[in-house]
C-alpha cells in the first residue's frame, strides 16, 4: 500500500478526510474502515500509528478546528483597551459568533455515549481554559473594578463550566427551548456577580446552534 513519507502530510491527510466525512455522514455514522477507503491506499497501519480510536481523530479535528478559537481568546485576554469585564463580555460575543462553531455543532457526536470526549472537554476547561484565558480577564477586572469576586479561580471555573458543559446540548441533548431556558439561568447567575455581559443577541445565536445540533442527530 502507498504510505505518506512525511508523517505531518499524513496526519494533515486523515484529519482532512474525517473531517469532510464527519460532516457527511455525522460522526457516528462514519467508521475507521470509512476514513481508510478515502485515504488513497493508505492502510488501516497509518491511521493507527497516529490515532488509538475514532474519537482520537475526532479531538484531533476539533483542536485543529479550534485552534484560531484560542488565538483570539488570547488576542481578547491581552487587549490593553478594555476592562476585565469588556473582555469577558468580547470573548462570549466573539467566540459564540464564530462561523466555525456551525462546523463544530455539525460535526461533534452526542457526548452523553462518548465518556472519553466528555472527559477530554472538562479536562481542557479547568487546565487550561479557565486558568490560561478567563482568570486573568478576571483578575484585571478585579484591579480595574469592573469584576467584584473573592475567588477569581472558581468563578473562572464556574463561569466555563457552565458555558461549555452544563449549556451544551451536546452534552445532555437538550432541545433548543431548554438550551434557551439554561441561557436565561446562565445570564441571571452572571448577574448576580454584576457581570451584566450575555444579550438577546447571544441567546438568539445559542438558538441557532441548538437548531443544528438537533437536525444533525436527525
Amino acid at each position: 500500500m502507498a504510505r505518506n513519507k512525511h508523517p505531518e502530510e499524513t496526519v494533515n491527510l486523515i484529519l482532512d478526510v474525517a473531517f469532510r466525512l464527519f460532516m457527511e455522514k455525522g460522526y457516528e455514522h462514519t467508521s475507521i474502515q470509512d476514513i481508510i477507503n478515502h485515504l488513497g491506499g493508505l492502510s488501516k497501519g497509518a491511521i493507527y500509528h497516529h490515532y488509538k480510536s475514532k474519537e482520537d481523530i475526532l479531538v484531533a479535528v476539533t483542536d485543529r478546528m479550534t485552534a484560531e478559537s484560542n488565538q483570539m481568546l488570547a488576542v481578547i485576554r491581552d487587549c490593553s483597551g478594555l476592562s476585565g469585564k469588556e473582555k469577558l463580555k468580547t470573548i462570549f460575543r466573539e467566540s459564540i459568533n464564530r462561523p466555525i462553531q456551525n462546523d463544530i455543532f455539525t460535526v461533534a457526536p452526542d457526548f452523553h455515549n462518548n465518556p472519553k470526549l466528555l472527559f477530554s472537554l472538562l479536562h481542557d476547561t479547568i487546565d487550561n481554559a479557565a486558568p490560561n484565558y478567563i482568570l486573568p480577564i478576571i483578575r484585571q477586572g478585579i484591579s480595574d473594578g469592573s469584576i467584584k469576586t473573592d475567588y477569581p479561580e472558581q468563578l473562572a471555573e464556574l463561569i466555563l463550566l457552565a458555558a461549555n458543559v452544563w449549556m451544551n446540548p451536546m452534552i445532555f441533548d437538550s432541545s433548543v427551548e431548554e438550551s434557551c431556558r439554561k441561557f436565561m439561568v446562565f445570564r441571571q447567575m452572571l448577574q448576580g456577580f454584576g457581570l451584566d455581559i450575555v444579550d438577546g443577541e447571544m441567546l438568539e445565536r445559542l438558538e441557532e446552534l441548538a437548531s443544528i445540533y438537533q437536525k444533525n442527530k436527525q
